[in-house]
């Protein structure tokens, strides 16, 4: 990539390729501080739908000075235009999906309905009859939980692969210029621990030995500040001024989005995930089902991740 190319770039991101993009990651390798050309790699791995983008997204803001410009280039129409338009032909081409008219399919009877009729003929039987049957009470079974075996652990990989398309999980996030604060709450949800390096044990340092000179002569110093015994005036006592403590009447559902259930998701926080649901189901009840699917799926998850 030349300069000429880079500066169109910079003028008509939207006009951005896979192989441009691919580019633009080598010149951040040896230009990691390069922010104008992190900007447009993010651009390009949202154009893709990468499963990298929310992990070079915290990158980038963390290689940017002021992360607000950030966050409006990346809720730009601009930004999310290229992505909008595949979901619209997408929606279209399924619009233009014929569905052929179905047909309803009556299974046989199976075994185990002829067993229930058969049961529920000997319960009538021993119904009518006048004979008490003495019922002896079974002792009480202890039940210990086991762990998983591998078997079930992959025979359960389909149900979490399946929950995890549902949620997807993995995809690049969207915000919307109204969720400054679920963006900065990601970036806080999202920085690295410290990396624990062993440091080589250092040797204690000896106690210089103190001057003996310069000890006498502070004493001395003392000394003499007590004779003199200098008057300190007093502090007046001027009125404090009252603080004003306004408490925010605001509630912290108020705040709560979609776009941050969904950070609490990706960072495996289930429970907060959840939670996060949960309110959204209060704020708008007009899609209470979908959140409901959505805790339901995270349940999956949590179990199989514990």
């Amino acid at each position: 990539m030349n300069t000429k190319d880079y500066i169109q770039l910079l003028n008509k991101p939207y006009s951005l390729n896979d192989k441009q993009t691919g580019e633009l990651e080598r010149i951040l390798s040896e230009f990691p501080f390069l922010q104008s050309a992190r900007a447009i790699y993010l651009k390009g791995l949202y154009n893709q739908d990468s499963f990298r983008y929310n992990t070079e997204l915290k990158k980038t803001a963390a290689y940017t000075t002021d992360r607000s410009v950030l966050f409006d280039f990346i809720t730009s129409e601009q930004f999310q235009g290229v992505q909008k338009k595949f979901f619209d032909d997408q929606e279209k081409s399924v619009e233009l999906i014929a569905v052929a008219d179905s047909e309803v399919v009556t299974s046989p009877p199976s075994p185990t309905d002829k067993v229930e009729e058969s049961i529920k003929r000997l319960i009538e039987v021993a119904g009518g009859t006048d004979e008490q049957v003495e019922v002896q009470p079974q002792p009480e079974e202890i039940v210990v939980p086991k762990e998983p075996t591998a078997n079930e652990i992959e025979e359960a990989r389909p149900e979490i692969t399946a929950a995890e398309e549902k949620l997807e999980i993995g995809k690049p996030l969207e915000f919307n210029p109204q969720e400054k604060h679920s963006f900065a709450e990601w970036l806080q949800l999202s920085k690295l621990a410290p990396i624990n390096r062993e440091d080589a044990p250092k040797a204690p340092e000896s106690p210089e030995p103190e001057n003996s000179g310069s000890l006498a002569k502070k004493l001395e110093l003392i000394d003499k500040f007590i004779e003199s015994n200098p008057k300190i005036a007093p502090v007046k006592n001027s009125p404090i001024p009252p603080v004003s403590i306004e408490r925010s009447t605001e509630d912290n559902s108020s705040l709560m989005t979609e776009t941050l259930a969904k950070l609490y998701l990706e960072q495996k926080k289930y429970a907060k995930a959840i939670q996060a649901y949960e309110i959204l189901i209060l704020k708008y009840p007009e899609k209470s089902v979908f959140f409901a699917d959505r805790i339901s799926d995270i349940k999956t998850l949590q179990q199989n991740n514990n």
